[in-house]
C-alpha cells in the first residue's frame, strides 16, 4: 500500500533501531517494529550466524538485542548514506558498516552489507517497521586485544549516519595512521561501491 513518509519519520524509526540493537535495549525494539514485524537474513559466508527468519517484535528484540549483546559489545552501526530513501511502497535500502567488540575473546568485528527495510503505517497516523532484511556481504574477525583498532575505527567515523564519501575518507585516514593494518583493504572497496 503507499503512503507518504516523511523523512523525519523514517530516520525516528531507524536512528531507534540502532539505540535497540547497539545500547542492547530491547524494549525500544516495540516502539519501530510493528508488533507482526519479519525479520530475514542472508550471509555471504559463514563468520556469523543467525537464524534465516524471524517473526515478531518480541522475537526481533530477543535476536537482534539480547542475543546479539550477549556476544557483543561496543557495537556502531553506520547507515552508509545522507539520507534514507523510501520509495513510494514503503521500501528503503542502504548499505551498512558494522564495528564491535566481540565479548568472548576481544576480537574486533567489522562487517558491512545491506538493509532493506518495509515500512508499514500505523494505527496512530505515523509508521511502523514492518519488514527488515539483513544482507551480510563480510563480517571479519580481527585480533584486537586492546581495542585500539575498534578505538580508530569508532573516532573515524559519524554516527549513525555515515555519507559514503565520508566513509571512504575514515577509512583512508585510517589506513594512512596505520598502514599495516591489512584488513582495511576489503572495506575500502565496499565505501566505493557505496559512493557508486
Amino acid at each position: 500500500m503507499p503512503f507518504p513518509l516523511h523523512p523525519a519519520s523514517v530516520r525516528a524509526l531507524l536512528e531507534c533501531y540502532l539505540r535497540a540493537k547497539d545500547l542492547n535495549r530491547p524494549a525500544l525494539i516495540a516502539d519501530c517494529f510493528a508488533a507482526d514485524a519479519e525479520l530475514g537474513f542472508s550471509l555471504a559466508n559463514d563468520d556469523i550466524d543467525f537464524p534465516p527468519r524471524v517473526t515478531g517484535a518480541a522475537a526481533i528484540a530477543r535476536t537482534l538485542v539480547e542475543e546479539f549483546g550477549e556476544r557483543f559489545e561496543r557495537c556502531r552501526t553506520y547507515y552508509v548514506c545522507t539520507e534514507p530513501e523510501v520509495d513510494p511502497h514503503g521500501v528503503s535500502e542502504m548499505s551498512w558498516l558494522v564495528a564491535m567488540r566481540q565479548k568472548d575473546n576481544g576480537a574486533l568485528r567489522i562487517g558491512h552489507g545491506t538493509y532493506r527495510w518495509q515500512f508499514t503505517p500505523d494505527s496512530e497516523g505515523g509508521a511502523r517497521i514492518a519488514a527488515l532484511h539483513i544482507h551480510i556481504a563480510r563480517m571479519d574477525t580481527i585480533d584486537d586485544p586492546k581495542s585500539t583498532k575498534l578505538d580508530a575505527l569508532h573516532a573515524a567515523f559519524g554516527y549513525p549516519w555515515l555519507p559514503a564519501h565520508a566513509f571512504a575518507r575514515g577509512l583512508a585516514d585510517v589506513a594512512a595512521a596505520q598502514p599495516e593494518w591489512a584488513f582495511l583493504a576489503s572495506f575500502h572497496e565496499a565505501a566505493a561501491a557505496a559512493a557508486g
